[in-house]
């Protein structure tokens, strides 16, 4: 291959670029990016950047950048592939290339009235906002809902969280972990309202519950999922669903494209984790050389989330067996195992809350 064009130029981009220049790629470059910023950790964006304890994060620094010699075009975004061969951009032009990494991550789902935190900008907007409010309303219990609530506690803001689950996280965590989870709100203050559906947001601030009540907030936030970034390929020769479908090896149903992080449908799996975007970028870069599926990887599911001073790690799969294995749940330090349902001996997942080196000894053992 003499060029390769990569579309999205956040962690997944980079990485991907950075794993063709350590594999011997010595061709054209181009990364195009939608954003106008280099790229940049979004994790700090819902904590220490709300907190004005950082401004953005560089994912590389400029002599690592530099070696990758590569041509960028940021702040236009893809418009289409237009052949196998071809990329359509938003300012009118054309990336012609050998092969392509589709790495456009994925598109925060909105409601009207609210902000939401995927980017920088958005991350601006919203410390911005967060400076001349006193109540904050958060939709959406997940990590990144549950992490900018956090922050709005340490600025001093009354918070309340509402979720439409009975438990938060009961979808990654099951409902103990996830009602554990939970508890560190009304730990620190926030009001945690679940079980129910918002109805709408003012435009002058409030959340309307579908059950009449109302709650008070100056800022809204949505922390509801994101939805792959996959609108620019409609109609075009890669196959979407849930994202970019690809096998286990991020090879899609085109042996020149590959897809990795949030975007990638990776054999029927889609996981929008840190880790998984950096791994995943190792291995399809690989066979996008090979030319064929050469290597597969496999999703560990890791994540962490920080809140209110309190560090949850999680890798695997929850299932309905879970065993407290070393602390409390009422002290908030502890690990957790969930056991396989055929084989309880077998450990599938493991949840820690502010206990990293018990994490770090048992996640040794997970199948």
């Amino acid at each position: 291959m003499r060029t390769i064009a990569i579309i999205g130029a956040s962690l997944a981009g980079l990485r991907s670029a950075q794993a063709l220049r350590q594999q011997g790629f010595d061709g054209r470059l181009v990364i195009v990016g939608d954003e106008v910023h280099l790229p940049y950790d979004r994790p700090p964006l819902s904590k220490d950047f709300l907190l004005g304890k950082c401004e953005a994060v560089p994912l590389a620094d400029q002599e690592d950048l530099d070696a990758l010699n590569a041509e960028w075009r940021l702040g236009v975004q893809a418009t289409g592939l237009l052949s196998t061969r071809e990329v359509a951009l938003s300012d009118g032009t054309n990336v012609e290339a050998d092969g392509f990494v589709i790495a456009t991550g994925g598109i925060p789902r909105t409601m009207p009235g609210t902000h939401v935190l995927r980017t920088l900008d958005d991350a601006i907007k919203l410390r911005e906002a967060f400076g001349g409010a006193q109540h904050i309303g958060v939709i959406g219990a997940g990590f990144i809902g549950a992490e900018i609530a956090s922050s709005a506690r340490a600025l001093g803001k009354e918070v309340t969280v509402v979720e439409a689950l009975p438990t938060p996280l009961t979808r990654v965590l099951g409902a103990e972990m996830g009602a554990a989870c939970g508890q560190l709100h009304s730990d620190h203050g926030s009001t945690l309202i679940t079980g129910i559906n918002v109805d709408s947001v003012n435009i002058d601030g409030g959340i309307n519950l579908s059950d009449g009540r109302k709650v008070d907030a100056d800022v809204v936030v949505a922390g509801i999922g994101v939805r792959p970034a996959t609108d620019w390929l409609a109609g075009g020769p890669v196959k979407v669903d849930n994202g970019v479908v690809c096998d286990a090896g991020g090879v899609t149903n085109l042996k020149n494209v590959v897809a990795v992080g949030d975007v990638a449908n990776c054999a029927g799996h889609r996981a929008e984790h840190w880790t998984s975007a950096t791994e995943q970028a190792q291995v399809a870069t690989r066979n996008l050389l090979a030319g064929d599926t050469v290597a597969t990887h496999t999703n560990g599911g890791y994540v962490w989330s920080d809140q209110y001073g309190v560090r949850i790690q999680f890798i695997g799969r929850a299932t309905n067996d879970v065993r407290v294995e070393d602390g409390s749940i009422e002290d908030r330090k502890f690990v957790a195992t969930y056991r396989d349902g055929d084989n309880p001996e077998d450990v599938v997942g493991i949840l820690a809350m502010s206990n990293a080196r018990m994490f770090t000894r048992l996640r040794r053992n997970l199948k």
